[in-house]
């Protein structure tokens, strides 16, 4: 049976920490599927297009990596594409704080998983919100995310 691991996030931007955990997670999974979400109420900064293109292009097309959008329960969505597990990445207690009550209840809701791995130490300190403060007031986010020229 095909192992399939969804990594979900607005992904707005997408961040080498990112592409680092979507990497590591290709040891444990025969497929990852980085699931855009989409919700209603949030405002990003780019769209739901720019970000699906700027994810697809940051990966060789022969890795088992598939980029959707979907707007439901993030468990919801994986007993619809087959998903065992969910992927998150982790910065800092924090993030562990945060993410670990989720993983509980996605596991009570559905019995999916949740497998967290470790950021790059490199790239603890990048967070989606920062770089879009760096973004709108002109600075360069080019050594954050990948193919930044896609953003522009």
């Amino acid at each position: 049976m095909k192992r399939i691991g969804l990594f979900p996030g607005s992904f707005d931007p997408f961040t080498k920490g990112h592409e680092a955990v979507v990497l590591k997670s290709l040891d444990l999974f025969d497929e990852i599927i980085i699931g855009v979400g989409v919700n209603e109420s949030k405002k990003y900064l780019f769209t739901l297009e720019k970000r699906i293109a700027h994810i697809q292009a940051s990966f060789s097309s022969s890795l088992p990596i598939k980029v959707q959008s979907f707007q439901k329960l993030t468990v919801d969505f994986c007993t619809e594409i087959g998903a065992s597990h969910i992927i998150r990445g982790l910065r800092d207690a924090k993030d562990f704080g945060y993410e670990r009550p989720i993983a509980h209840l996605n596991h009570e809701l559905k019995g999916i998983e949740t497998v967290f791995f470790l950021t790059d130490q490199k790239y603890s300190s990048i967070s989606s919100s920062i770089i879009r403060e760096i973004y709108k007031n002109g600075g360069d986010i080019s050594s954050f995310v990948t193919k930044s020229e896609l953003l522009v």
